[in-house]
């Protein structure tokens, strides 16, 4: 086992832009004594993953120099579709060893990349039956380049990468940390809007419950307004920004529950069949979650009628990514009913992510899904003694260093 770490550079590559936050442990409180976000290059990462690692290191490195990070030790999350697989199985109670044995066998028969080397991890998951006759376990397995892939981003940019996470579960330290004294004993849907993606989580008193990605993200609705007026990305990232002014008023509907979903518990970030006495090597899996499950499809039209998106006397900037966004929330509203459909409820919806900076979609949602809607703040409670922050940054990008902090977060947790 590595040894616990007071101090962690959180990192967080998105496909738009690259996040990272220092954060220190004083006692049972978190310091952030950096923050830092610079756009990521542009075709270094998509949906599917890194595929420049020495463009993405020198971005790295450079928002790291303008930040004033300084801590060696960083934790990055991995994602995209080619580059990491989760999921959790049912299996007869078993030993340790009969477990690992039983385990390799399912990690061999489940590898679904091409590429032949690969890194696993699994971890049991707590019982809530102690005299079931089955056990859950979770497994996740990314090719080895991948793997490589991360560890050389943060090579290049000078820093040695301590551990790899995954994004539901940096959320849910984040959680903890930050909302415990409002959300302890609800059960929240955090959607975290990304660039090409958002992932949809639920989850209980830190626990995560449910994990769901969908290929909806921010981007879509700038494509939206671009095409509308005929303007570039940039000037149509800007006008959704400024001018989006989401109205209440309209609605969505939408009811066909998918087949995925699990459950996942606990924080563990490094590999426990490292020994003591080999060199500390990374786990890229903490402990994984089913964030890649199969994206369900709707059966026929009629699971997809709606409330006409557009608005009468609403911007024509609303009504141009008014269809996006009713596809959107239908994917959150299909989530939510598939959790209910389990056995399970919500209490309220919880928005992070730089895509959900658009003015009057918590309201939205509100209106659409009858649950309440927040907006999440990662730096809630959290001491922030970063001094190379410019005048305004901490409002225009605060929704956005969620798994960031999260990352960092690993000093109180693990």
């Amino acid at each position: 086992m590595a040894k616990k770490l007071t101090s962690v550079l959180g990192i967080d590559i998105g496909s738009q832009n690259i996040k990272v936050a220092e954060v220190r442990a004083q006692g049972r409180d978190a310091v952030v004594s950096a923050l830092g976000i610079i756009a990521t290059p542009e075709g270094a990462v998509d949906h599917t993953g890194v595929y420049n690692p020495d463009s993405v290191g020198v971005a790295l490195k450079q928002v790291l120099t303008e930040c004033g990070a300084t801590v060696p030790n960083a934790v990055v999350s991995i994602a995209g579709q080619a580059s990491v697989l989760v999921r959790t199985l049912e299996v007869p109670r078993m030993n340790p060893a009969e477990l690992k044995e039983h385990m390799q066998w399912e990690i061999n028969r489940n590898i679904p990349f091409a590429e032949s080397t690969v890194v696993s991890d699994f971890k049991p998951l707590a019982d809530e039956d102690p005299n079931s006759t089955n056990m859950d376990v979770v497994m996740a397995i990314a090719p080895q380049s991948a793997v490589d892939t991360i560890i050389a981003c943060v090579k290049k940019a000078g820093r040695t990468t301590a551990a790899i996470d995954v994004e539901p579960l940096s959320l849910a330290r984040s959680i903890v940390q930050s909302y415990d004294d409002i959300y302890a004993g609800q059960t929240i849907c955090v959607v975290d809007m990304g660039h090409k993606t958002t992932s949809i989580n639920i989850y209980r008193n830190g626990k995560l419950l449910m994990p769901r990605q969908i290929p909806v993200g921010g981007e879509m609705f700038t494509k939206a307004i671009s095409d509308e007026f005929q303007i570039s990305m940039s000037e149509a990232e800007d006008k959704k920004v400024r001018e989006s002014d989401v109205p209440s008023s309209a609605s969505s509907s939408m009811g066909a529950p998918g087949p995925f979903g699990t459950t996942t518990e606990g924080f563990q970030p490094y590999n426990p069949f490292t020994s003591e006495d080999a060199p500390a090597t990374p786990n890229p899996f903490p402990v994984a979650s089913d964030a890649e499950a199969p994206i369900p499809a709707p059966e026929s039209e009629s699971e997809l009628v709606s409330a006409p998106v557009a608005v009468a006397g609403g911007s024509r900037v609303y009504n141009a990514f008014a269809p996006v966004l009713e596809e959107f929330v239908a994917e959150v509203r299909r989530s939510i009913d598939y959790y209910r459909s389990r056995g399970g409820d919500v209490d309220r919806i919880v928005l992070a992510g730089g895509a959900s900076k658009m003015r009057g979609l918590a309201a939205f949602l509100k209106s659409s899904l009858s649950l309440e809607c927040d907006n999440y703040d990662p730096l809630r409670r959290l001491n922030i003694t970063a001094k190379k922050i410019a005048p305004g940054f901490l409002e225009e990008h605060r929704q956005e260093f969620a798994v960031a902090v999260g990352n960092g977060l690993h000093v109180l947790f693990d």
